[in-house]
């Protein structure tokens, strides 16, 4: 069944009360849940926050990433050891929200380069963090979801076809991949191809235009990207990824100098949008 999320790093990165009028509008809007960043060291409000979501009706997914202080591919085995307990971390913080799925790029240090491709030994050290993290992952019921990226903001794994690739070595049930139309829209040739290429082993997709803005109004060829979906039978979150400056620290660190549609025309335009794609290729 295909569900519609929103990811709240559109106003904010923290996790806290301030986010509840937030939600409860969502929830308005018709959204079948919301998506929160975890990083905050705010513990106490996790388990609140998620409670607050479930009594809405909202399920809840996550996103997070690593940094090269912890970086999963590391050549020291220290740095690595710290980036699996930051994944652990990340995955107790999920649970305590509620959230059966944390996505996001966790399989090497977030923008962080070496001024050349990635390597066979990177991918290996990977893979092994990864495994370990997907058994910690079980334990809580969820399931992590690694993301490609774009080249401007990680070289190790930027296309399905490297995702898959990661995925299947990794070869634990709780270990599966994202797509994401943004990265896709630099990155892959054609989004059927791309999409077919992640097959079953896809389990969570963010929803972003070419611009971060409003899905819908920009070149994103979102049809291609919903007939692919139709093609390999997705049925899971379709959650909405967009950014703004409403959190001036979590902006700068992504690189977002300007507004590009306030964040609710994008979750109300951007729900009907979607709602629309779904009917028009038969993903309801």
């Amino acid at each position: 069944m295909i569900k519609v999320g929103f990811n709240v790093l559109a106003w904010s990165a923290d996790i806290s009360e301030d986010l509840y009028p937030i939600i409860e509008r969502l929830k308005k809007i018709g959204y079948d849940g919301v998506e929160y960043f975890v990083g905050s060291d705010n513990l106490t409000a996790y388990k609140p926050l998620g409670q607050h979501s479930k009594d809405q009706g909202l399920e809840v997914t996550t996103v997070t990433v690593v940094s090269p202080d912890a970086n999963p591919v590391s050549e020291s085995a220290d740095i690595r050891a710290k980036g699996l307990d930051r994944i652990k971390w990340s995955i107790d913080r999920s649970y305590e929200l509620g959230s059966k799925v944390l996505c996001g790029p966790f399989h090497s240090a977030h923008a962080h380069f070496y001024g050349r491709p990635g390597s066979p030994e990177e991918l290996k050290r990977a893979e092994e963090i990864l495994y370990k993290a997907g058994d910690h992952a079980k334990q809580a019921g969820i399931v992590l979801c690694p993301e490609a990226l774009n080249r401007f903001e990680c070289y190790l794994v930027n296309t399905m076809e490297q995702l898959s690739a990661l995925i299947q070595n990794v070869n634990h049930p709780n270990v599966k991949g994202m797509f994401d139309t943004h990265h896709a829209n630099i990155e892959e040739k054609k989004y059927q191809h791309a999409l077919a290429t992640i097959g079953k082993d896809l389990h969570h997709v963010h929803i972003s235009e070419n611009d971060r803005g409003t899905p819908g109004d920009g070149h994103i060829p979102f049809d291609d990207a919903f007939e692919g979906l139709k093609n390999i039978d997705y049925s899971g979150w379709l959650t909405i990824e967009a950014f703004s400056r409403n959190d001036p620290g979590f902006a700068n660190a992504i690189n977002v100098w300007r507004e590009y549609n306030d964040p609710w025309d994008i979750a109300e335009n951007g729900y009907t949008f979607i709602k629309n794609r779904c009917k028009k290729h038969g993903l309801e």
